[in-house]
Parts: C-alpha cells; structure tokens; sequence
C-alpha cells in the first residue's frame, strides 16, 4: 500500500529518513545473507558464482555505509 499523503504522521519519523533506514538496513541484510550463499558456492566449488556474491556483497556494504552517511548527517540537522 503506497500512500501519496505520509510524511511521518503514521510513523513519528518522515518519509525520507525513514526511506533512508529502510535502505540501510535492506543494504546491511543483504551483505548478511550474502555471506551464507558465498560459502554455499565455495563448498560448492563454484567460484564463478562465489566471486559475483562476493561482488554483490561489496556493492551493498558500499550502499549501506553511504546510506549511513546520509542518515547521519540529515539527523545531525546537516
């Protein structure tokens, strides 16, 4: 459900930091679940498969510290 009209009423926290939240913790969940399909394919001996995880991995603790980045500075008033 989408809603053209929240801006934090509902929540107590406005949509866009709220968004920024939900972005980094998506991010820091992804490179957590990441790490059990990196050592499937490593037992696996599929290093193709290993090295792209690895690859997704990187990219979201990369979003995630940006992510944390923004958060921080927004809620620090910057």
């Amino acid at each position: 459900m989408t809603s053209s009209t929240e801006t934090g009423g509902v929540t107590g926290t406005p949509d866009k930091d709220y968004n920024l939240i939900w972005y980094v913790e998506a991010c820091l969940n992804n490179a957590l679940r990441l790490e059990s399909y990196i050592q499937d394919a490593e037992r696996a001996k599929d290093t193709e498969v290993a090295d792209l995880f690895r690859k997704a991995q990187a990219d979201s603790r990369k979003g995630a510290e940006i992510g944390k980045g923004l958060l921080r500075a927004r809620l620090n008033g910057g």
